[in-house]
């Protein structure tokens, strides 16, 4: 059998010599070239390679030099660097190792990525023994993050830290490490499950979009590539060394000749300007994209910046700084970048004044003139005419991705896809959808009890993080905060037959802590005739968006369930993406007959299919609807055995209530009662109206 090569060969993701990069290829390659741009997020949908293309790119980087044995990678020619393994003299020999490629899991605790205290060494042997975490590991390499989007906030405060300081700290269990972690950081997502939160949006420096190419030939190449790999990977790898080799030599020649590249003053005032237009918050994107457009001239073998490499930059450095919330699209309109780089390249500096007062001669163009071939010709690969970095992936002439993700099993009924479609559904014939105003903030709803999720923002629960209540034997969940004094009084009460009091590793307890966690917001909303007039509808919508923000800032899950007519849908499976439920919300029509028990049945089975998928994650269900049931004859009675059926599954449930108007039948606050659940007018969705509705209650 052929020995399998660790990577799927990089030049055959994103192109090589022959084939100019796409977008992410050169995205990687830039941040490579100058990791001071701040790394890269790579955004779209299953199966198009955004893994594959992250761990092939660590063997085209240049090994770094090292002292042996040292576990903090610090530089040995870099007397600022200290390691905690330190301090190493003249004897200890320095070698060169490869790049790390360090992957850091979405369910890592914050010990795994800091490090910690060694427990059992600690209180067997009474030596303090730290054990380096995975931000150790990736300083002076590559820390990737998949599926970035579902990482735990106490994980991304922690990268917001390091990346801001380029230092890790642990203060704890009587101990202080500080060590240096820099890294470039880049991260892989599915928009369909979820937003990135944005500070740590703002900390990468670029951003791509990949999609899966249209053009059915760019597929065949895609799957031919796969399957010969698949086949004999070694001569696959065989049959692309040249453009691997041709690859990291010119990585390696870009970071040579990165500090030879003029930014003038002309340009930066450009960048400025591109920055300024966009009205991105901060100064971060102007420092991103000058970094990115000097990273592009070397890559391309200039020495100065041109307006080709500003807007190269600008395409990868502030798509996804134009967010202003969380339901809109990443992106920038090329007319305002075209209006203002136009066609012309920035002026160069003036050269400094020579001793007779004229321009000084120093040999080299300085940046002026006609000049290097460079400044004006196409790049290595490319023909006269060519795109400078060719297509976009997803376009018809782009290689497009190599290495589709298999699909494990398919499953018949659309309501249990966990990846939904983006696209709203198309309203029913003679039910135009009505949308919804400005959202605003929303009282908190929470989920009765205490539960043990994942760490979130919206319920109580025993986990990781918060403020301490008690005390287990390690465990999956409960971290590895040492609990001394519980750790003493386990081993105290553990039968001895005299003598001193000695610790074993059965002994050992850590801290159990109460912080909040993460839940699943179901909706079930009424879009039936008696809730189709116009002001209802736009108050309703309105108070769902605003709920669905509020989810988005608690990292919740949602689903949406509608009912109208003769029958409930799944509009919206559980996940993450609450751009997507904005979405088809949006779209979501009015109208018919009000089908309140096929609402309720089918919320019902939703929740029991997610109860078995995570025991862990309790749901929230919110039913919209203003208690109405006209599904045909005996609807009222259905919709009494349904609200039951509910009820019985013991699930935390809010009845919003739509009906507004001084004449109200107070149905909804009837099927609240039913259901065990809290009746909750829509007017007092918001805080706003929590408040004046508790004012006025008490006058």
């Amino acid at each position: 059998m052929p020995s399998r090569p660790s990577h799927y060969p990089f030049s055959a993701i994103v192109g090589c010599d022959a084939e100019p990069l796409d977008d992410l290829g050169l995205a990687l390659v830039l941040a490579s070239v100058s990791p001071e741009i701040g790394g890269v997020l790579v955004r779209g949908e299953k199966g198009t390679a955004k893994s594959t293309a992250v761990r092939a790119l660590a063997s085209l980087l240049p090994p770094v030099r090292v002292h042996r044995g040292d576990r903090f990678s610090t530089d040995p020619d870099d007397p600022a660097q200290e390691s905690p393994d330190g301090p190493f003299g003249t004897g200890v020999p320095v070698e060169d190792r490869p790049v790390r490629l360090v992957e850091l899991p979405v369910g890592a605790t914050e010990d795994r990525v800091l490090g910690s205290l060694h427990l059992e060494q600690a209180l067997t042997h009474g030596k303090v023994s730290y054990e380096p975490g995975l931000l150790a590991r990736a300083h002076r390499g590559l820390l990737y993050v998949d599926e970035v989007n579902l990482l735990h906030d106490h994980l991304v405060d922690l990268l917001l830290d390091a990346a801001a300081t380029g230092r890790a700290t642990v203060e704890r269990d009587g101990f202080s490490v500080e060590h240096a972690a820099r890294f470039l950081l880049i991260g892989t997502m599915n928009p369909e499950e979820g937003e990135l939160r944005p500070q740590l949006l703002d900390r990468f420096g670029l951003t791509v979009e990949v999609a899966a190419p249209a053009d059915p030939a760019a597929r065949v190449e895609v799957v031919r590539r796969r399957m010969a790999y698949d086949a004999d990977p070694a001569a696959f790898a065989e049959r692309y060394r040249a453009a691997e080799e041709a690859l990291a030599a010119r990585i390696a020649q870009a970071r040579a000749g990165l500090g030879r590249v003029l930014l003038s003053e002309a340009a930066l005032l450009k960048i400025a300007q591109v920055c300024a237009a966009y009205e991105v918050d901060g100064l971060r994107a102007d420092i991103v994209t000058a970094r990115t457009a000097v990273a592009h001239a070397a890559w391309a073998g200039r020495t100065s910046v041109t307006s080709a490499d500003i807007r190269r930059a600008a395409l990868l450095a502030l798509p996804h700084r134009r967010r202003r919330n969380p339901f809109d699209a990443p992106g920038i309109d090329e007319e305002i970048l075209d209006r203002i780089l136009g066609g012309e390249d920035p002026p160069p500096d003036p050269p400094p004044p020579g001793p007779d007062g004229g321009p000084a001669d120093d040999g080299g163009d300085g940046g002026s003139g006609p000049a290097d071939p460079a400044d004006t010709g196409p790049e290595p690969g490319e023909s006269p005419g060519t795109a400078e970095d060719g297509p976009a992936p997803g376009t018809p002439d782009g290689p497009g991705p190599a290495e589709p993700e298999a699909s494990h099993g398919a499953d018949p009924d659309p309501a249990t896809s966990a990846e939904p479609d983006a696209r709203a559904p198309a309203p029913a014939p003679g039910a135009a959808p009505v949308g919804a105003a400005a959202p605003y903030r929303t009282r908190k709803l929470t989920v009765r009890g205490t539960g043990e999720g994942a760490d979130g923002r919206r319920s109580r629960a025993t986990g990781t993080r918060g403020r301490r209540v008690g005390a287990a034997p390690p465990g999956p969940g409960t971290g590895s905060s040492l609990h001394l004094v519980e750790t003493v009084r386990a081993a105290a009460l553990r039968p001895r037959g005299g003598g001193r009091l000695r610790l074993h590793p059965r002994d050992l307890r850590v801290a159990v802590r109460e912080g909040q966690e993460t839940n699943l917001v179901l909706f079930c909303v009424d879009a039936s005739g008696s809730m189709a007039a116009r002001k209802r509808m736009t108050e309703v919508k309105t108070a769902i968006l605003s709920l669905l923000l509020d989810a988005y800032r608690r990292r919740d899950k949602v689903g949406l369930v509608t009912f109208r007519g003769r029958a409930a849908e799944l509009v919206l499976p559980p996940t993450r993406s609450v751009d997507i439920a904005a979405a088809r919300l949006d779209g979501l029509p009015a109208g018919g007959r009000t089908p309140l028990a096929e609402g309720l049945l089918e919320a019902a089975r939703v929740l029991r299919r997610e109860r078995l998928r995570d025991p862990r994650t309790r749901p929230l269900l919110v039913v919209v609807t203003d208690g109405r049931a006209t599904g045909g004859p005996g609807a009222v009675g259905r919709a009494f055995g349904a609200a039951d059926h509910v009820a019985g599954l013991g699930v935390t449930t809010v009845v919003v209530d739509g009906e507004s108007g001084p004449l109200r039948l107070g149905l909804a606050a009837d099927l609240a009662r039913r259901l065990g659940a809290d009746h909750l007018p829509v007017s007092e969705v918001s805080a706003e109206g929590l408040g004046a509705a508790v004012k006025e209650r008490a006058a």
